[in-house]
């Protein structure tokens, strides 16, 4: 057990942590949130030991270990090869098989002190029972089962350290954890590195882990899988709510609503009391029960609202008019040199089509958004733009490819320099930028910083098609869910590349899986594909069994056939709801807002046709541009209908088929 007793730090008038408190017990399960710069990491490296606190804030039982995954590379070898470094995993293990062997060789030959001898039988007789008890005979299938798990080839356990990526590096660190087996991990940002296939394999690996899990991330699938309670720092308070992040999610909510009810209720009594005191204390028949109305307000405590964290809120301006096709690819090849990235890939996406990019590191999805975007050359094949289609690409460096020497307004004025002081200012200002701020240097601004900064200059030109790779890399979860929201009500066509399952499932509509130089394209969002990928590997690997008589085939075939068939019909209108879910959705949402817009046209036009209108030439101007606004809107929606309508019919039509 851990656990903490009042941890206060304070840096100048922040206050990090203000008095929490908390208990760890072995197999929790933890979800650590909160803001960027909450103090989460912080907090992480006190717990795990790492960072220095007061003796007896900190509190740990007896033969308790700690493991601790940092966000960045510390403590590898570069000498060492990836199995080496695998293997020092297992280094007090390995050093007490190592002190065996040692006694077992001394004890070969006869001693002439009997005292030694008993000693060393002794320890001989300690180390056996420990080694007994552990898993060292097992040391190599495991590291190859983990490294495996993590991504890594069979060719891979030779090679150096110093020939991996930083991406790699950081999985070698996290295997590293993961054989260790601490009693205590914790884990800050596990899943940063890791592809969609590895983060099933973790998620897998760590449900049966026998000891307890701390858990920092912003993917909020890894943490509802993966978490039974959560832990919110927020403005220096630490509050623990039971569940995983969706629970929070709700039960913060609920706690938010009654906090603010019953602040509005005390704040009437205390308005209430004080007009008594106020109106009675001067008359003589009332003074005494003024004066026992000011104690009780002197002795009454007051509810404080919860501070609230700032947080973006933006919306990505309306797409240009373009024609119904947005992209079309074919026959497209990429090579590095002999390396053969992908071969033969094509697929194509219509207006308001929602594309994610899907596949193992080293696949070659960043090279295809590249390649898409017109940054790097494809080896051969064809990209055609739709009719009107004007392209915004965010890469997964985007934030670190900002020019240091410019301001953050400096920055923006770059992309779009007939935008007046003001509007620049109100866009950094939905992206927190406020005040002086908008003159900081990018050079000093933090990794979460620049990452606004990059999303602020992608959406300063209205562009019809998004080209995205990795875009909630350093945005807490808060943020997260706001870009997310944007999108999901973008009216053009995004591509866009992200480890983040529940980012993406909520607005994507098409994956395109990239392996072994081949592409896939799959009609559905990412739980659709998830589930089919899924099935297709169970039915790739059937479990043998004996082959039956020919008298139990028959009654086997006259059994099943009934069964096969609804299970057939079962499976097909399963597979047909999958695919029409995301656009039955779409075009509720559309028909939602032409009902509002043309019950507010209804309105206008009502109101247009009053003569007393045109008496009042700026009312009448506001209300003929508000009309003009509703029209337009009205056709986008009635054209997002339309295609997704189309949609819907092209499914039906094919299953009646």
């Amino acid at each position: 057990m851990i656990t903490i007793n009042n941890l206060s730090i304070q840096y100048g008038a922040k206050h990090l942590f203000k008095n929490i408190s908390g208990r760890i017990n072995l197999r929790d399960r933890i979800g650590l949130v909160g803001v960027n710069g909450a103090g989460k990491s912080t907090l992480l490296k006190i717990l795990a030991g790492i960072a220095e606190t007061d003796p007896g804030v900190v509190t740990r039982s007896r033969q308790v270990t700690c493991g601790y995954l940092p966000q960045e590379i510390v403590g590898l070898n570069p000498g060492s090869t990836l199995y080496e470094e695998a293997e020092s995993a297992f280094a007090p293990l390995l050093a007490k098989q190592k002190e065996l062997d040692a006694i077992n060789h001394t004890l070969a030959a006869p001693l002439a002190d009997p005292a030694v001898m008993q000693e060393l039988v002794n320890r001989q007789g300690e180390l056996q029972h420990e080694l007994d008890h552990s898993n060292v005979f097992r040391i190599k299938a495991t590291i190859e089962k983990v490294l495996a798990g993590l991504g890594f080839q069979e060719s891979d356990l030779g090679r150096s350290c110093q020939s991996f990526s930083g991406g790699w590096l950081m999985r070698l660190m996290l295997a590293k954890q993961l054989l260790a087996a601490p009693s205590f991990l914790f884990l800050d940002e596990p899943t940063n590195h890791l592809d969609i296939e590895s983060l099933t394999w973790l998620e897998e690996f760590l449900s049966s882990y026998p000891g307890a899990l701390i858990i920092v991330s912003h993917d909020r699938a890894f943490l509802d899988n993966m978490t039974t309670s959560t832990w919110e720092l927020s403005l220096g308070n630490l509050t623990v709510y039971k569940g995983n992040y969706s629970c929070y999610v709700k039960e913060k909510e609920l706690r938010l609503q009654i906090q603010r009810a019953a602040y509005a209720n005390q704040q009437a009594r205390i308005d209430q009391t004080k007009r008594f005191i106020e109106r009675f204390r001067a008359k003589s028949t009332k003074a005494k029960q003024a004066q026992s109305r000011m104690r009780q307000l002197e002795k009454m405590e007051v509810i404080e609202l919860e501070d609230t964290e700032q947080k973006i809120s933006f919306r990505f301006p309306p797409a240009p008019a373009s024609g119904r096709l947005a992209i079309a690819v074919s026959d497209l090849c990429k090579s590095y040199g002999s390396k053969e990235v992908f071969a033969q890939l094509g697929f194509e996406l219509q207006r308001g089509d929602k594309m994610a990019i899907v596949g193992v590191n080293g696949a070659g999805k960043s090279t295809l958004v590249k390649i898409l975007a017109g940054l790097t050359p494809a080896g051969s094949g064809a990209i055609r733009l739709g009719h009107n289609i004007t392209l915004s690409y965010f890469g997964q460096h985007q934030a670190q490819e900002l020019a240091p020497q410019y301001t953050v307004l400096e920055t923006i004025n770059q992309v779009e320099a007939d935008k007046t002081v003001t509007q620049t200012r109100s866009l950094l200002g939905a992206f927190l930028f406020k005040g002086d701020e908008v003159d900081k240097k990018v050079q000093v601004l933090s990794g979460g910083e620049k990452s606004r900064l990059a999303l602020a200059k992608m959406i300063a030109t209205p562009a019809n098609l998004l080209i995205m790779d990795e875009p909630t890399n350093h945005l807490d979860m808060m943020s997260q869910e706001i870009l997310q929201e944007a999108l999901a009500q973008y009216d053009g066509t995004i591509i866009i590349v992200s480890h983040n399952r529940y980012f993406l499932d909520h607005f994507v509509n098409k994956v395109l899986e990239i392996k072994n130089g081949g592409a896939t394209l799959f009609d559905g969002n990412l739980t659709y594909y998830l589930e089919k990928t899924a099935r297709e590997r169970q039915h790739a690997a059937p479990v043998a069994m004996p082959s039956p008589s020919p008298a139990e085939q028959s009654l086997a075939a006259a059994t099943a056939k009934g069964k096969k068939a609804r299970q057939e019909q079962a499976r097909i209108r399963e597979e047909k709801n999958s695919l029409l879910k995301p656009f039955l959705a779409k075009i509720r949402e559309a028909e939602k807002e032409i009902d509002s817009l043309e019950s507010r046209k209804a309105e206008l036009e009502e109101l247009l046709a009053d003569p007393e209108l045109y008496k009042d030439q700026e009312l009448f101007s506001e209300k003929s541009k508000e009309y003009a606004g509703v029209e337009r809107r009205l056709a986008r929606f009635y054209q997002q209908w339309e295609v997704n309508q189309e949609k819907v019919e092209q499914i039906e039509n094919s299953f009646a088929a």
